[in-house]
């Protein structure tokens, strides 16, 4: 009998970056079908084809926004479908596509290795297999981990089955940056962590596993082996120091600007933890505990611009990235200086990677600004609501101000969109750039003026 290598797509030559492309629409096509069947309600009917293809989609891309609320409308088979694609898309259906080729005792070609390489961003192909096997191990460990920390306070709000439930789906959902949860009642739908806002047993470590998810496995590789600073590559270093930045800014500013608004009557340590949960969250993890449709306009800005951004390449995260950001910012510092190269920390960035983030930027920037009109006709919500929900999408963050549950169809169909191609499309892109087989010009035009600025 032939074997079947899980990796390998019948000899038919597809491009690493198609492959993954195809693996994340099998996925959502068959956690669509497994979510639409009666048996993942609670209520014993189906919940409709479309809120199932919204809700499949949302978790194997990592995004959290739902159209229903996910304790008080699934079933236990229905969240367990809902948490396993969440891993399977946290991990990047690829590795986990590896992962079973492994368990069936399958060795890896050059074209999975070389599709495995691309999933996780890592530069290198030697010591792929062996770093991959990192990966999943440190990617359980930190989820148990953040599980078990969470049951001490879980158990004791909700007893021993419910918190070691609570306190699993949690930890998955929040290291893979997915921001579902199961903390909803009949009473109060979609509430994410807002009653549990003061309580620094949850809400720490959930943030905490935000920003493990978020860094990275090329970042966590570094870390481990270099372990001085000084030595790190670039990319470790622009990771590092940009999600630092980012999060300290942001902790600022949601002190300052929801101090007297959704933080009143809390105490400052309160204050002081809520605004650090909210400057993490954006970077594509999803979770709440203030109320997002009430926050002050100017906090609502510093999210979806923190949403634009995200976190690091290869990680759990989405948006442009963090180290795309940093191009951007030093290649506009560079030429506004009269410098032709691009440097950051001594080091030159190839005028490849600086094209390469200038498509990702502006293909981020097209994709929001079609998904906000195809809101604003449906007649989804306002202006500002409407580019919320679209940055939150692509982003594949999870924050919403409170229109995803009421989206028309056609603003369903706009945000499925966008979840998929905030997951896939600019990875799949910068993929395609980095492996496609160069077009080489044999002439050259002569050059034009034009005038810009």
């Amino acid at each position: 009998m032939k074997k079947i290598n899980l990796l390998n797509t019948s000899g038919k030559g597809l491009a690493p970056a198609n492959l993954i492309v195809i693996s994340f629409l099998s996925a959502i096509l068959i956690g669509t079908i497994l979510l639409v069947m009666p048996f993942s309600s609670k209520l014993g009917h189906s919940i409709g084809f479309i809120n199932a293809l919204f809700t499949a989609t949302s978790a194997v891309c990592v995004t959290g926004l739902v159209v229903a609320d996910t304790a008080t409308t699934f079933s236990i088979f229905g969240q367990t479908v809902i948490i396993i694609l969440i891993q399977l898309g946290g991990l990047g259906i690829m590795t986990a596509a590896a992962l079973f080729s492994m368990i069936l005792g399958r060795r890896m070609g050059l074209k999975e290795r070389l599709t495995l390489q691309e999933s996780i961003s890592e530069f290198n192909l030697q010591g792929i297999v062996k770093l991959f096997k990192n990966i999943l191990i440190a990617t359980f460990s930190i989820e148990l981990a953040g599980a078990f920390i969470l049951s001490f306070s879980f158990i004791p709000i909700y007893g021993f089955v419910r918190g070691v439930a609570k306190s699993i789906f949690h930890s998955i959902s929040a290291f893979c940056n997915a921001g579902f949860d199961i903390m909803g009642t009949a009473e109060q739908p979609f509430q994410s962590l807002t009653n549990l806002n003061n309580h620094a047993g949850i809400v720490i470590p959930i943030a905490l596993l935000f920003i493990l998810g978020g860094m990275g496995f090329v970042v966590w590789r570094d870390i481990v082996r270099v372990r001085k600073f000084k030595e790190f590559m670039l990319h470790t270093k622009v990771v590092l120091i940009f999600s630092g930045i980012l999060i300290l800014t942001g902790t600022i500013l949601f002190l300052l600007f929801e101090f007297n608004n959704t933080m009143e009557g809390m105490g400052f340590f309160q204050k002081l933890m809520n605004a650090f949960f909210h400057s993490v969250t954006p970077r594509t993890a999803g979770f709440n505990t203030l109320d997002v449709a009430s926050m002050t306009s100017q906090s609502q800005l510093i999210t979806i611009i923190l949403m634009f951004i995200g976190a690091a390449p290869g990680s759990t995260a989405g948006g442009i990235k963090v180290t795309t950001f940093a191009i951007i910012l030093f290649t506009v510092i560079t030429y506004v200086r009269g410098i032709n190269d691009v440097n950051m920390m001594k080091r030159k960035v190839s005028e490849n990677i600086v094209k390469k983030s200038l498509s990702i930027v502006f293909m981020a920037f097209s994709l929001i600004l079609l998904t906000t009109i195809v809101l604003l006709i449906s007649e989804a919500g306002t202006l500002a609501e409407c580019l919320f929900e679209a940055v939150s999408a692509f982003g594949t963050v999870g924050l919403s101000t409170g229109i995803t549950p009421s989206l028309p169809f056609a603003g369903k169909i706009a945000i499925i969109i966008t979840m998929f191609f905030g997951r896939v499309g600019p990875l799949a892109v910068a993929l395609s750039l980095t492996q496609s087989k160069a077009n080489k010009q044999l002439f050259t035009y002569p050059e034009g003026k034009i005038s810009v600025g």
